[in-house]
């Protein structure tokens, strides 16, 4: 018996992607609601018998315009919530290596086990992230149930269902605004990615690189 999860990234937010927003609660763009609300319309036959999201803002517009009209509720999830940057929030990428040159080079080196101060390691994210996954394809068996989380979160999610070295979660994996990624499950942890970081729903081609936190990236 087979269940599926839709796992979706929210949709783009007012704030740009190369500013640490993990813990800031930053609303969609009209660009990032269009872009769930044309997801949104491309999965409206889809059976889907649940929907679970973060408690950010933008994670629950996002669910909002996903869900359609179907009449089903919202399940909020404190473990989906994006990963926290502490001290970092709300600074560009720029700014925080100028500010704190060491916690920035720890992080680049390793962000899986290392977090800048009051803030998260990817390890905390997959700690709290797993059980739930686990918790929801138990109460969902042979159903499709989504998922409405954030980029380091699901990028996370995955490497843990796919046994991907996380540590290089940030660096080798994307997630771009309203993006659909489907994983169908034989068991809690037989896990396979059936479909990744699809945007075909508004956009014709995979986005290109551009402003990214990681030097790496750029």
């Amino acid at each position: 018996m087979t269940t599926r999860i839709l796992f979706i990234r929210h949709g783009a937010t007012r704030l740009a992607e190369d500013r640490f927003a993990g813990a800031t609660d930053v609303p969609l763009s009209d660009e990032g609601v269009d872009q769930a609300r044309r997801l949104g319309e491309r999965l409206a036959d889809e059976p889907i018998a649940a929907i679970y999201a973060s408690p950010m803002g933008r994670t629950q517009e996002t669910a909002h315009q996903v869900r359609g009209g179907r009449d089903i509720p919202i399940e909020t999830r404190d473990g989906l919530r994006e990963i926290s940057h502490g001290r970092w929030e709300e600074l560009t990428r720029s700014e925080v290596e100028a500010r704190f040159p060491e916690e920035y080079a720890s992080w680049e080196q390793d962000p899986y086990t290392f977090s800048p101060a009051g803030g998260e390691s990817g390890l905390a994210v997959t700690a709290r992230a797993l059980p739930l996954i686990r918790d929801i394809v138990l109460a969902h068996a042979g159903e499709t149930a989504v998922v409405i989380s954030h980029k380091a979160t699901i990028r996370l999610i995955l490497c843990g269902l796919l046994g991907i070295d996380p540590r290089g979660y940030r660096d080798r994996l994307d997630q771009a605004p309203a993006c659909l990624n489907v994983v169908d499950f034989q068991s809690p942890v037989r896990a396979r990615l059936g479909l990744y970081n699809d945007i075909s729903h508004y956009a014709k081609q995979p986005r290109r690189g551009g402003p990214a936190l990681s030097k790496w990236v750029r």
